[in-house]
């Protein structure tokens, strides 16, 4: 096993408002495994999806290593969760929610999960109430 892996895409915070988060699994062919273990892996406009009932992740870019047996970098992945929260997740999309992949991390026995957050798109105003704060706190911390 190498060493921990785990890539967050930080511009979720500041476009989104967490509603609740699930810890995934993805379904990956050995040479993504290798791969993302690299920290070789872009979460730049991904999103997730239904269809068929199943859900599933777009736009997450795995570089490959040049190895003989490669993948395809920005194919769509298969989530895999509990039917029962999958129905659960189809039915707050239609409040107008979305799902985005928020994590992708090495869990302790060895597995790479992604944590993906049912959230709801922040307007212009709270983004500016976001880096105020954010300020606000950065400046606390200088004066101690």
């Amino acid at each position: 096993m190498k060493g921990n892996v785990n890539i967050v895409n930080r511009k979720v915070k500041f476009e989104y408002h967490f509603i609740e988060t699930f810890i995934v699994g993805l379904k990956l062919q050995g040479s993504e495994v290798k791969a993302i273990s690299n920290s070789m892996i872009s979460m730049v406009d991904t999103y997730c999806y239904f269809k068929n009932g199943e859900l599933f992740v777009k736009g997450m870019n795995v570089t490959s290593n040049n190895v003989t047996y490669s993948h395809e970098p920005s194919r769509e992945r298969k989530i895999l969760m509990k039917k029962k929260e999958l129905r659960k997740l189809e039915k707050e999309l239609i409040n107008g929610l979305t799902i985005i992949p928020y994590r992708v991390f090495r869990n302790a026995s060895g597995l790479i999960k992604m944590e993906i957050v049912l959230a709801k798109g922040k307007n212009l105003y709270d983004k500016r109430n976001s880096l105020k704060e954010k300020d606000i706190n950065r400046e606390m911390m200088r004066g101690l």
